[in-house]
């Protein structure tokens, strides 16, 4: 199964993260992994989800669909191919043990 990353930011406001794993729910995916914050100071709400689609519900589908709950919380979201590389930015300190212990772990 092809597993998927949901990215989210939105207003924060009561009922997000119900909808959102309801609505994945609903489309047959299930949730691998999950975080979320909340910035109190900005009071901007994020969230990051892997999951997968249970049901062969197409990617296309489930983007489609999920412009609906995107809309009633006014939210910038994106979906992403988990087997897709992302460009990073790396940053430590000025010590090189820093760097090499974390590219140590990645590989």
């Amino acid at each position: 199964m092809k597993s998927h990353v949901l990215t989210v930011s939105c207003q924060s406001t009561r009922g997000i993260v119900a909808a959102i794993t309801g609505y994945l729910a609903e489309k047959g995916c299930y949730i691998s992994d999950s975080s979320q914050f909340d910035d109190l100071v900005t009071g901007l709400f994020f969230m990051r989800l892997t999951f997968l689609s249970q049901e062969g519900v197409s990617e296309e589908e489930i983007k489609s669909g999920f412009a609906a709950v995107g809309k009633k919380f006014a939210m910038t979201y994106r979906f992403n191919d988990s087997d897709e590389r992302m460009k990073v930015l790396l940053m430590v300190s000025r010590f090189g043990h820093c760097l090499n212990d974390l590219l140590y772990r990645w590989k």
